[in-house]
């Protein structure tokens, strides 16, 4: 059992998720559309995700302090519906921001324009804004996913600037929104 808990949101249940939870990162990264900000749409392997992602989520997965890929789960029929992300802003690089925690998501296509990223997002930063090292919060997304952009701003994100965005597969252009822990 993780040491560090998120509370239910309204509609929603969260729990932290590990290596066991392979299927359903496959299972979402299925659809095209859900990986068209992402990498073009193209789905994503099993391969690509057990030798690629399942060892970077394990990396900065700590159930001490939370960090790391939050379940959610539709509150009365349990059903996965995606995930939020919870990590070190530029984890990996020389550059890493402890104090900075980067917030991401991704959800099924037929939970969209429903307002649960939002509402699952959320409930995370209100938990992790109660730890006075955490000097602000951030999200990034490309510049077209207009959707993603909505999220950041509804969660008191401010638009900072467009840069380019490092992951071990890939570089890309991305927005950058940031919000001061409150």
């Amino acid at each position: 059992m993780p040491v560090f808990d998120i509370p239910d949101s309204s509609r929603l249940r969260y729990r932290l998720m590990d290596a066991r939870d392979l299927p359903l990162w496959y299972e979402l990264d299925q659809d095209p559309e859900v990986m068209r900000y992402l990498n073009d749409g193209k789905p994503s392997t099993w391969e690509e995700l057990e030798t690629y992602f399942v060892p970077r989520v394990a990396a900065f997965t700590d159930p001490a302090t939370g960090l790391g890929l939050w379940a959610v789960n539709d509150k009365e029929s349990d059903a996965y519906l995606g995930w939020v992300l919870v990590r070190q802003y530029r984890f990996g690089e020389p550059a890493c921001e402890p104090d900075n925690l980067e917030l991401g998501w991704r959800f099924k296509r037929e939970t969209w324009g429903k307002g649960l990223a939002t509402e699952a997002a959320q409930a995370l930063l209100t938990v992790f804004q109660r730890d006075p090292a955490i000097r602000a919060f951030c999200a990034v997304a490309d510049p077209d996913n207009l959707a993603s952009i909505g999220v950041m701003k509804k969660l008191g994100m401010r638009y900072v600037d467009q840069r380019l965005h490092h992951t071990p597969l890939r570089d890309f252009s991305c927005v950058y929104y940031e919000r001061p822990r409150l």
